[in-house]
């Protein structure tokens, strides 16, 4: 990640992980300014950027359920800063449906970083 949107500019951070759900703010020609879980921003190349949606676990460790429901059955324990997929968030649903390696299953919108309150994805 760098300061400004252009080569010229310092590398401000570097991240080890990939996969890692960023938020993109601004656009300055091939150039993305981005966001991340923990507030900070800067700019990375487009070609460094998928557009796969992904996420990140926050606050404490999460339940991951087998559908919508904090009754139903827990798929798996996801501890925080684990990264996974989005698969859908339904519209006017609290839940989404994510996917950490080979589990699957549904957390709430508000244990996790990577999608809008009202934000629909198919």
């Amino acid at each position: 990640m760098r300061t400004g949107p252009g080569v010229r500019y310092p590398v401000d951070w570097v991240y080890k992980r990939r996969n890692m759900p960023v938020e993109i703010i601004a656009e300055f020609g091939t150039w993305r300014k981005v966001r991340d879980v923990q507030g900070t921003e800067g700019w990375i190349h487009q070609s460094m950027l998928s557009g796969n949606r992904t996420l990140a676990v926050t606050g404490q460790t999460r339940t991951l359920r087998q559908y919508p429901d904090s009754k139903s059955v827990a798929v798996a324990r996801v501890e925080p800063g684990a990264v996974g997929g989005i698969q859908t968030c339904p519209e006017g649903s609290g839940w989404c449906q994510l996917s950490f390696g080979k589990y699957d299953g549904w957390l709430r919108r508000v244990e996790f970083w990577g999608v809008y309150p009202s934000e629909r994805i198919k």
